[in-house]
């Protein structure tokens, strides 16, 4: 199906305004910039496939996430090879972040934050990335297709995963 001129308008104007969704999914699935430009592209792209098919009735923002994250799982499942890294048991202090600095450097907080949210499943990265943007359970089941109950479990054994990994960090 071929858009009109004023569809394409509408398209681009709306993927305009909600650019920043591209961008949190991207930096939330790659970590160089070269992946998080190539993951936009398919995003962009895939947008462009599907839009024929978005139906006004429901946000455009919810739609957006949804095909983003849709996207971003499977980028990340086709690029992804399972790495085995080993550190030298002499070096496992260098690589674990003082707790003293830990404690009080938000941006060090920030960097542990992203190094466990890295280890989380493709799933669970998108849970967080929308619990962490603000959005309600009920958007955030609209966005995964779940029911809002389920979004409410999910993120709580999610939150205590998280915390039980923060804390192994800081001993």
């Amino acid at each position: 199906m071929t858009l009109t001129v004023d569809e394409e308008e509408i398209f681009l104007r709306l993927v305009e305004e909600h650019r920043g969704i591209i961008r949190k999914v991207a930096a939330g699935y790659c970590s160089t910039h070269a992946d998080q430009h190539d993951l936009s592209q398919e995003i962009m792209l895939q947008l462009w496939k599907a839009y024929p098919r978005y139906s006004p009735e429901r946000a455009f923002s919810t739609w957006m996430y949804r095909i983003a994250l849709n996207v971003a799982i499977s980028f990340l499942r086709r690029n992804t090879r399972p790495v085995r890294q080993t550190i030298p048991l002499d070096e496992i202090d260098r690589e674990l972040p003082d707790e003293s600095v830990a404690a009080t450097d938000p941006q060090e907080r920030v960097a542990l934050l992203q190094r466990l949210i890295a280890t989380l499943d493709p799933l669970n990265r998108a849970f967080l990335l929308l619990y962490l943007d603000d959005h309600s359970y009920r958007e955030i089941a609209d966005i995964l297709g779940i029911t809002e109950t389920n979004v409410a479990t999910k993120l709580s054994r999610l939150k205590e995963r998280l915390r039980q990994n923060l804390k192994k960090e800081k001993e």
